[in-house]
């Protein structure tokens, strides 16, 4: 079992920036990385953002690409989302996820991962 932990919520005004962290413990070695995933109010969760142990590819979803900045420290097994320029379209409840191996990082589907994290709020007043 992996367990994550999402740390860093919290409301913000438009245009201004937060940053989430997930700490990952137990069976760290059975996951190749670490993804976000967001779900608003009445909406199917979202995938975000993910990145592999080695921090060397990370992926985005379109809607965040040059906001938002994936980054990994693996001695801690640790991930962040460095999240600019936010909008109010970025409110939802975001979460930590992580796919178990053979299986990629790479997938931006909800239902392919294992592991999730209980959430932490983010809130963009506009």
């Amino acid at each position: 079992q992996v367990q994550l932990v999402e740390s860093g919520g919290g409301l913000v005004q438009a245009g201004e920036s937060l940053t989430l962290s997930c700490a990952a413990s137990g069976r760290t070695f059975n996951v190749p990385g670490l993804g976000w995933f967001r779900q608003a109010p009445g909406k199917e969760r979202e995938f975000v953002a993910a990145i592999n142990w080695d921090a060397d590819s990370p992926y985005y979803t379109d809607s965040v690409k040059g906001r938002f900045a994936i980054s990994m420290d693996n001695a801690k097994k640790q991930v962040h989302l460095q999240m600019n320029s936010l909008k109010p379209e970025d409110t939802a409840v975001y979460y930590c996820a992580a796919r178990q191996l053979p299986s990629s990082i790479y997938s931006s589907a909800a239902w392919e991962y294992e592991y999730w994290g209980q959430g932490t709020q983010v809130t963009v007043s506009s």
